[in-house]
């Protein structure tokens, strides 16, 4: 039996953790889930981890729901460990110190489209489909579907949890749910564009960033502010802002002199 969850890095910290159960959409089991969190948890402590990328594999669908066996035998009391278990995968991403890329290759359902959302950028192939289709099986959309409407906003979120009817990319992209969209054949090269200039910034600054938008989303504005200032000065704990910008000053003044 193939591993439900394949994790490959790069040599600069890019890390892509993909669902490998492409013959059957990429569907969400208790032990697909928990192998992703396993493997979303292992690369968590390593300093040189720079981006995570967050797939399914084949050109199907990028996660399609939960698996609908699972769901039909739950109980009272398995549903709220089988539900926990969608939220652990998102918490895991949402706390993953460095940013997370949702490369998404097709469906995005359900499960699926939570864990999305829980990515902090969304690329799409221009034949994704989104869709959160519990209500259709006697569920509410529950979990990190709460983070749908800083998304997309309330009425948008309504509409995709109360007539559980899908959206295809373009759509998407005109609401919110995904910053980018391209042909599927752009697709790698869209995330790897985006992994770069994480990659060519400051590693320390970028972890700072995430910790910071990440208090953002729980603060009023004005804590936000306080809180920002005091992650500008943690930057100055090592001599990254140092060295970075004195490269800047240097390419600056070699520019300059060239002109």
């Amino acid at each position: 039996m193939s591993d439900p969850v394949l994790i490959r890095r790069d040599s600069r910290g890019v890390a892509c953790v993909s669902i490998n159960n492409p013959g059957k959409a990429n569907r969400l089991g208790m032990e697909t889930m928990q192998a992703f969190v396993a493997a979303v948890a292992s690369l968590a402590d390593d300093p040189d981890l720079r981006v995570l990328v967050v797939t399914g594999e084949g050109d199907r669908a990028f996660m399609g729901g939960a698996n609908l066996f699972e769901l039909g035998a739950l109980d009272q009391v398995t549903a709220r460990g089988f539900i926990t278990q969608v939220h652990l995968m998102s918490k895991v991403l949402r706390d993953l110190p460095v940013p997370v890329i949702a490369r998404v290759n097709g469906w995005s359902l359900g499960a699926g489209l939570e864990v999305m959302a829980a990515c902090d950028m969304r690329v799409a192939a221009d034949h994704a489909m989104f869709g959160m289709p519990e209500v259709k099986v006697g569920l509410p959309s529950v979990v990190e579907a709460a983070l749908l409407p800083q998304l997309i906003g309330w009425g948008r979120t309504k509409i995709l949890l109360y007539t559980a009817e899908n959206i295809d990319a373009p759509t998407a992209l005109q609401w919110g749910l995904v910053e980018k969209v391209v042909p599927a054949g752009d697709l790698d090269a869209a995330v790897a564009h985006w992994a770069d200039a994480i990659v060519a910034a400051g590693p320390r600054a970028i972890r700072l960033q995430k910790e910071l938008i990440r208090e953002w989303e729980a603060m009023p504005v004005n804590d936000g502010i306080q809180a920002g200032i005091r992650s500008l000065a943690r930057a100055y704990e090592t001599d990254e802002p140092a060295r970075l910008i004195g490269a800047t000053l240097a390419h600056l003044r070699s520019k300059a002199a060239k002109d």
